[in-house]
């Protein structure tokens, strides 16, 4: 059989998006339409938009590591009025699961230029996964590992009596990739991965024949980004998000506590964080429900107490917080934030809108406006209605876009780091030098 071949681009636009850099505000990153697998047709699909916090860059911030142990000062302690202290359960963190860790250092793939009867070149992968696919009731074996800067299909094809390379079709753009084969005169789809895990350079793809093997090796754009899998899937995606957290917390945000709650708990289950409720913490501090409490003494109560709550958990690690919703919520405040900040913020809102870019036009008012105070979110998702069996589906776009949004901004991470370990002071987005005082007049140096 011949050799190496170059991959056919494939014309259509990929699906990642675009960024929009003109926006004063948050950049806005469009990710797509999601639809829940197990939803019924009738339900409404969820729509997702992802902003990119537009802060000042900080070079150190990368290097601080975790856990993060602060101390405020008197000066940087919330001002939030306590009606009485909350005291917090220890949190008995898990670590989180990696398919990546204690791996020998990899090597170049190498692809051959012939096929010959001779032993390949042994290759050291970072990682490998083996997973059985099914053609024409055939199951073909298939390899997927991750190397230095590239990833590689092998697909066992023996069973297919495929006689020459020129019956092997593979169709590539930046995010998707599509293989076939004509087999016993007719043409089958061997894979088609319609997202791939994050996006590759399409020109630079390379298929050859190796004795009964189909090998397809794919340049990443990100080298250092692991690939668990081919495929953007929730397994991949909870798999592969935990490297670019790298423990910082998620908060979930949003009008509704039951869809905060439902959407956080999914989450940390995926990602092994632990899952915190803020109602739960004050139902159990104060002996009475929210809407008890509310009824009884206003919504401010339970926003400052909330509050309080958010200032306990600001130099936590790896948690998924589900905060209150609606007007009794600390982050239905413009001022409830300072703590909020600490983490990667996701609003969870539910439109009216009919379509995709209604959708989008309606998250970038909302953010240009400054009339919601849900817009200081680092990740807004938008969903088109709401039903339980849509959680995961949900879920799987808050990860989408966080791993959008950090993939953008590599440094966020690290500037969450520093955030926390100055005291969280309010200071986000423009983080100010170390000793700068939230109280004083003078104004401040990064603006």
């Amino acid at each position: 059989m011949s050799g190496q071949h170059r991959a056919q681009p494939n014309n259509k636009q990929g699906r990642c998006g675009y960024l929009e850099a003109h926006l004063p505000l948050p950049a806005v990153i469009f990710l797509g339409r999601l639809e829940a697998e197990a939803a019924s047709t009738d339900s409404a699909p969820a729509m997702i938009e992802a902003t990119a916090a537009a802060a000042a860059a900080i070079a150190a911030c990368s290097s601080i590591p975790l856990p993060f142990t602060t101390k405020a000062s008197p000066l940087q302690r919330s001002r939030v009025p306590r009606p009485r202290r909350l005291r917090l359960p220890a949190s008995p963190f898990r670590q989180p699961r990696s398919a990546f860790a204690a791996c020998p250092p990899a090597s170049r793939l190498r692809p051959r230029a012939s096929v010959s009867a001779s032993a390949a070149t042994s290759k050291d992968y970072e990682a490998s996964r083996y997973a059985p696919l099914t053609v024409n009731q055939l199951v073909l074996p298939v390899q997927f590992t991750d190397g230095n800067g590239e990833v590689e299909l092998r697909l066992d094809i023996q069973k297919l009596g495929i006689e020459s390379s020129k019956d092997v079709f593979v169709d590539v753009d930046d995010t998707s990739l599509l293989i076939r084969a004509k087999s016993d005169g007719t043409l089958r789809t061997l894979m088609n991965v319609q997202t791939l895990f994050d996006r590759i350079k399409s020109s630079e793809t390379i298929w050859f024949i190796d004795e009964d093997q189909l090998v397809v090796n794919l340049k990443k754009v990100e080298q250092e980004l692991k690939w668990p899998d081919i495929d953007e899937s929730w397994e991949s995606l909870t798999a592969g998000i935990t490297q670019l957290l790298t423990g910082i917390s998620v908060h979930i945000v949003g009008d509704s506590t039951d869809i905060n709650e439902a959407v956080a708990k999914e989450i940390a289950e995926g990602i092994g964080y632990l899952p915190v409720c803020t109602s739960e913490l004050l139902e159990s501090a104060t002996e009475k429900s929210i809407d008890t409490w509310v009824a009884s003494e206003g919504e401010d109560p339970v926003a400052d107490a909330e509050s309080v709550v958010l200032e306990s958990l600001s130099s936590h690690v790896r948690t998924v917080v589900a905060t209150l919703g609606g007007k009794q919520g600390a982050a239905s405040r413009f001022d409830r934030w300072q703590y909020l900040h600490s983490g990667f913020t996701v609003w969870l809102s539910v439109s009216d809108a009919s379509d995709e870019a209604t959708a989008r036009e309606e998250a970038r008012r909302s953010v240009s406006s400054g009339s919601v105070a849900y817009a200081k979110a680092d990740v807004v998702v938008k969903l088109g209605g709401w039903d339980p069996e849509y959680t995961r589906a949900v879920a799987q776009g808050c990860l989408v876009a966080l791993k959008q949004l950090t993939l953008a901004d590599k440094k966020l991470a690290g500037k969450k780091s520093l955030y926390i370990r100055l005291g969280c002071r309010g200071d986000w987005p423009n983080i100010e030098p170390p000793g700068w005082d939230p109280d004083s007049d003078a104004p401040p140096t990064n603006v």
